[in-house]
Formats: structure tokens, sequence, C-alpha cells
């Protein structure tokens, strides 16, 4: 199983806090955010959770905070989105030939999850990688991504660290890695707009 249940049990720490907000905001998802785009696709982006006040509120990865805006706007830029990103799941924006999941599913506390819970969601993750017979590129946003990516492909994080427009061949995917487009980072100049763009350009070389 590639998604995990609504009412997804398996991080308590994680599963509470969903149950707080659920109390808190009844008309968001509040409930482990599944993956967007077709599992035909032959790019996966893997980010690091979602946001509260975007996808956990939207229930579409990206959608709703800061990140998105700039994730959004650059996949449509490199043709893999198509339409018009609003910040809401009712959009209309498609994804082409892109796919876009989370390292953890369910929003955590300040943004950080426990390495307890970036493990337990692992086989999620392990589970759409392995249910893409087309995929050749996986593009990770942040460390967390990067280890747990590397790890669900069956190889030691400690061999291959992360690092900003980092590429390494992984059996059949080519594993691309960026810092996160979140407002922190570009906010402190960690991450510029050239720089992620750059990072696609790459990418839309290799899936040309």
């Amino acid at each position: 199983m590639s998604e995990p249940s609504g009412d997804c049990p398996l991080c308590p720490r994680l599963a509470a806090f969903r149950g707080e907000w659920r109390g808190r905001e009844p008309g968001w998802h509040n409930a482990p955010v599944p993956s967007f785009g077709s599992a035909d696709a032959r790019l996966l982006i893997v980010g690091l959770a979602p946001g509260l006040r975007g996808a956990n509120a939207t229930g579409r990865p990206f959608t709703g905070d800061f990140a998105g805006d700039l994730l959004y706007r650059t996949l449509i830029d490199f043709g893999f989105a198509s339409g018009e990103y609003r910040a809401a799941p009712d959009d209309g924006l498609r994804l082409q030939d892109c796919r876009i999941t989370n390292a953890v599913r369910c929003v955590p506390p300040q943004n950080k999850p426990e390495p307890a819970e970036i493990t337990q969601c692992r086989p999620f993750l392990e589970a759409v990688i392995a249910g893409m017979p087309r995929l050749s590129i996986i593009l990770v946003l942040g460390q967390i991504a990067h280890q747990s990516t590397v790890r669900a492909l069956g190889e030691k994080a400690s061999r291959l660290p992360f690092r900003h427009a980092g590429e390494v061949q992984l059996g059949r995917v080519t594993l691309v890695s960026s810092y996160h487009c979140s407002r922190y980072n570009t906010n402190t100049g960690v991450l510029t707009e050239a720089m992620f763009r750059d990072v696609f350009a790459r990418i839309r070389s290799l899936v040309a």
C-alpha cells in the first residue's frame, strides 16, 4: 500500500497532533496527505512533510504555503505542470510526467518529524517508488527527504551525503538533490530562485 489510511495510527505523536487540529479546524484535510500526480510519471519529487496551514489544510502536497508558490511556478515553467496554481486543490493544476510525495505524510509539530516517524513512514515512500514503472528521476528537497529516499532505495545515507545540486545514479533512478524551497531558505539566501531553476534545467535535460 503506497498511501496510508486517513486515520493512520503508526506515529502516535502525529496522530494526536492531527486530532488536535481536527478539533480546531474541522474543515481542513487533517490527515496523511496522498501523493499527487500519475504513477506513470518519470519524475518523482519528495518533500519533507505537509505544512500545517499548507498541505495539511488542503490535502495536496505543497499546496497553500510559500514553498508551493515557488515549486509549482517552476514546474509550470519547465513543462512538468500545466494550468494555473492558485493554492487550492481544485485550482485545476495538472502535473505532467511528474508526481509529488513527502517523506513523512502527516504534519509534524513545529515542522520537525522525529527520526522514528521518518522510519515508520518510509514503507509508503518505498511503495510509491516501486509503483512507478517509468520512474527515472527522483528530486529530493532537503536533507531529511534525501536521507529517507536514499534508504528507501536500499543505500546507506552515510555513504551518500546531501549536497545541493547533487546527482547520483542508484539503480534505475538518478537521484537529484536540492535545498528545500521553503520560505526560510529563500529568505536567507540558502536557496535562490535561480539555483532552484538550475536544478530543474538539469532535470529537464535528463527527461527530455
